[in-house]
Parts: C-alpha cells; structure tokens; sequence
C-alpha cells in the first residue's frame, strides 16, 4: 500500500467519523428546540437520576466509541506497514513482525478498553435498578407524612457526589445508601444469599469489607451540617446501608458503628417505627431544603 492509498484510507476513516459525530450532535441539538412547556421548568430527580444519565451516555455515545475501538489498531497497522514497506528488503520482515505485534498489541488494548466502558454500564444499570426498587419500598410512608427525596445532589471540598434517598418524616432525618451487588460462590458455612452485619463491617459469603458503611455514614455528617446551615437547627442525621437482594442478619457486637443496615423489604417498617421526634411543620421546613437541591433536572 503506497503513502497516498494510505492517506486516502485515512482521510476517508476520518470523514465517516466526523459525519456520524456531527449528525449526532445535530440531533440533540434538534431535540431542544420547540419544547411544549417552558425552559426554566425543572423536575424532581428520580431514583437513580445520576446512574440513569450515565448509562444514557453510554448508549448514546457507544457507537462512536465501537468505531474508535475498531479504527485505532487498523490505523497503526497502516502506520507500521507504511514505514516497513520504505524500509530496505533484508530488514522487512522485521518491520512486517513488529507491525503485527503493534497490532496485536493495540487490538487487544481497544478490545479491554470497549469491554471495560461496556462493564461499567452494565454496573451502573445494576445500581439504577437497585435505587428504584428501593424507592418502591419507601414510597408507602408518604402516605404517613413523610417526605422522600431521590438522588440528592451535594458537594463538598470542590467534589460532587450524590445520596442516594433522603427520607424525612415523624421519626426523623434518615439517608439512605443502596449498594446493589451481584451474588457469587459462596465460602464453606456460608450461604451465598446472607450478609451478616456485626455493628462494624459487612460479612459477605466471599469475605469481608465495609463497602458502603463508611460513605453512609459520610453523606449522613454531610447533610446534617447542611441542614444545620440553611434551616438554623442542628438535626440528627441516621445513617442506613440498605442492600437489594440480600437476606441480611445481625450479629452481636459490643461496639457499634451509627450506620445500620437492612433488607430494603422492610425499611419502611424500620422507618414508621421510630418514636416522632418531628413536627409536620418541620418536616416540611427540611422537606422544602431538600427539594430545592432535587429540583434542578432540566429537557
């Protein structure tokens, strides 16, 4: 292949992609225009509001990531086949064995690469179909007076992040963190459908970590002090860890750390069980905080 059937190959792989890109940002630009209700309408976030978008994203941009994946060993295939074909002859067949080890090389980089965006999706979908079942099961207490607030935005430290629900009602001021993880093999003496929960770490059938606790617990600090600042009282913020799917059991402990953890089946029960410790005026005084931050997703 000479330098100028190469070129060409190029320009043409480039042209293909710079047309898809382009028409696909046309269309969302179309999209915007015409909208039958007005610009500053905002909605509340939705369970999983965050890990929703995300795997949008990647349904959105996945074809052009499929061409990127594809093109870039093809390209320097090319590459290394142009600079062997000007090499002298005793020294080609090197130059043909290192552009097949290059490609090599880069095929199997593009391939984990593609696989990797398309693990990543397949997680986050898992954990947005986590955060509305449990939203499911905290939908019953508003019939009880309580207030529940999905995906809430915060930051802290110039870093963004999100909680997952935010439930405000009789009993008090809870934050809600769902981790939704795959079962797998379970050790010996260990079912592989049961977590034990020791008042310190979470103990899964394959080991044991805090996955989970310690954000809990975090977001939990966080929104107390933000309440503190915008409503002038300083509240009680109760951590939960709630895990779909998961058959969880307790296990005694001296020592307990503030986050519980539960079945998401029986949070509500958990929740309408407290003792009231809040007036309906305040719950709708902390209810109205938390609604400003939830209200901002925009067309």
């Amino acid at each position: 292949m000479t330098w100028t059937q190469t070129l060409l190959l190029l320009a043409y792989l480039s042209l293909f992609s710079g047309s898809i890109a382009a028409m696909l940002w046309w269309h969302k630009r179309q999209r915007k225009r015409r909208l039958p209700f007005a610009d500053e309408l905002k909605l509340l976030r939705a369970p999983g509001e965050t890990q929703l978008t995300l795997v949008r994203k990647f349904d959105e941009d996945g074809i052009m990531w499929m061409m990127a994946a594809a093109a870039a060993p093809a390209t320097v295939g090319l590459i290394f086949l142009l600079g062997t074909a000007r090499l002298p002859a005793g020294l080609q067949i090197a130059g043909a064995a290192l552009t097949l080890v290059a490609f090599v090389l880069v095929f199997l980089w593009s391939a984990r690469w593609l696989a990797g965006k398309a693990r990543e999706s397949s997680n986050r979908y898992l954990g947005y179909f986590g955060e509305r079942l449990v939203a499911e099961y905290l939908e019953p207490l508003k019939a009880q007076g309580w207030r529940i607030f999905h995906d809430v935005p915060g930051e802290s430290g110039g870093r963004t992040f999100n909680l997952d629900h935010a439930a405000v009602g009789p009993a008090g001021v809870f934050l809600i963190e769902t981790k939704t993880r795959r079962k797998g093999a379970a050790r010996p003496g260990f079912d592989d459908h049961k977590v034990y929960y020791d008042g310190r770490s979470l103990i899964w059938p394959w080991g044991e970590d805090n996955h989970g606790l310690d954000q809990a617990e975090r977001n939990a600090t966080w929104l107390a002090e933000v309440l503190r600042i915008e409503t002038g009282e300083l509240r009680v913020v109760t951590p939960f860890l709630v895990l779909p799917g998961w058959w969880v059991e307790m296990k005694p402990s001296p020592e307990s750390r503030p986050c519980r953890v539960a079945n998401p089946k029986g949070l509500g029960k958990i929740l309408s069980g407290g003792s009231p410790i809040l007036s309906d005026a305040e719950v709708a005084v902390i209810a109205a905080k938390l609604e400003a931050r939830c209200r901002d997703v925009a067309y």
